[in-house]
């Protein structure tokens, strides 16, 4: 017969098998608080409640998918037969381990999987909107600059995609036929080098002048750039860092495609609008190149809007891979993301109420924390 241990027992353990959360917590808010006034945005989220609250929900997350390995106590595909849809709080016999939130239909401990859920979407959602953000970001600044055929161009390919329904793009970038094609390793080849080709450029327009500085800025661009591209794209890095396999790459690919031309009209409208600024024209007074002031000029004055939106477009990714992962599209299905753990448990939902309950909630305060901390920074960039 099943042991179990009591209520108080259970929030108790939950509590301890976060402690090393709590303590990366307790020294983070303890060194922002004592030098917030040189953190310069970041510790300006620590004047407001709502701030404080959107970056400790985020971090927290964070934490939990670095020590994942700490804090769960089970393997989250390791199956024990005799806990089995067990109620929370169960024993197991052979370890003396608790399920804390019980087991899911496959005999797996819940708690564990929601621990380490959080590693797949802290890994695949902000990733993948930070390349999104950056391909978005070189055509949205050349667009709004220059404007005339160039924004032409680009804003029709822009609004072509953005025609499509986004839960429908998806779709068809993940199902399993588009998987055993080469289109997904195309399109990660193609959006991928933006990144290189950005910060090239970035570094090149400042340090034209300074030929030494400039091919040592040049030099590991291209080397950590086309490390991590060999990685994404092809899965061949030689030191076997970076790996992603075909589930994770088609997701990364979806999510950039989907969300770039998003970013790019976002960066286009910024830049017809602070293109006529007076810094903008004592620039070009100066002789300064095209690409310096879109990149020096224009898109630091950008950034409050452009961080604002990608943390709101990071809960929008994570709630889209729930979706993905509740239709059992994208990840493997044994994959203890929360959105395929939303999918398992609600086949047994009106037997079985808890397995549903830790990815639920685990989901929508992760999603929460980015728009609260989207809040703060929207207040601080309009004071700004």
């Amino acid at each position: 017969m099943t042991e179990f241990i009591s209520p108080l027992e259970i929030v108790l353990g939950v509590l301890w098998r976060f402690w090393p959360v709590w303590l990366a917590l307790a020294i983070v808010l303890f060194l922002s608080l004592r030098f917030k006034d040189r953190l310069g945005l970041y510790g300006h989220l620590f004047d407001t409640g709502v701030g404080v609250a959107g970056v400790m929900i985020c971090l927290f997350w964070l934490f939990t998918a670095m020590f994942a390995d700490i804090v769960a106590p089970f393997d989250p595909l390791k199956q024990i037969a005799v806990l089995k849809s067990a109620l929370p709080g169960a024993i197991d016999p052979e370890s003396g381990q608790a399920f804390l939130f019980g087991g899911d239909r496959l005999a797996r401990d819940v708690f564990s999987r929601m621990v380490y859920g959080s590693q797949i979407v802290l890994v695949i959602a902000p990733a993948a909107t930070m390349f999104a953000l950056m391909v978005g970001t070189t055509l949205g600044l050349p667009a709004g600059y220059y404007g005339g055929r160039v924004d032409a161009v680009l804003s029709f390919l822009a609004n072509l995609v953005l025609a499509f329904p986004v839960i429908l793009l998806f779709y068809l970038l993940v199902t399993p036929g588009i998987r055993e094609t080469s289109i997904p390793q195309w399109l990660a080849g193609f959006f991928f080098i933006f990144p290189i080709i950005l910060f090239c450029t970035l570094f090149y327009t400042r340090f034209s002048d300074r030929t030494g500085l400039l091919a040592v800025q040049i030099g590991l661009t291209l080397l950590i750039g086309g490390w991590i591209y060999v990685g994404l794209v092809f899965n061949a890095d030689p030191f076997g860092i970076i790996s992603i396999s075909p589930n994770q790459l088609n997701i990364f690919v979806a999510v950039v495609f989907a969300s770039a031309p998003g970013v790019f009209r976002i960066v286009r409208g910024l830049v017809m609008d602070i293109k006529t600024r007076d810094y903008v024209a004592a620039a070009q007074t100066r002789g300064e190149g095209p690409w310096y002031i879109m990149l020096w000029e224009v898109l630091p004055n950008a950034r409050g809007p452009l961080i604002v939106d990608a943390c709101l477009r990071i809960g929008y990714t994570t709630i889209l891979l729930g979706t993905l992962g509740y239709f059992g599209l994208g990840l493997a299905p044994e994959s203890p993301d929360w959105g395929t753990g939303i999918k398992e448990s609600s086949r047994l939902l009106r037997a079985y109420v808890h397995p549903a309950l830790p990815p639920v909630f685990a989901l929508m305060s992760f999603v929460l924390g980015l728009n609260l901390l989207a809040d703060a920074l929207r207040e601080q960039s309009l004071k700004d």
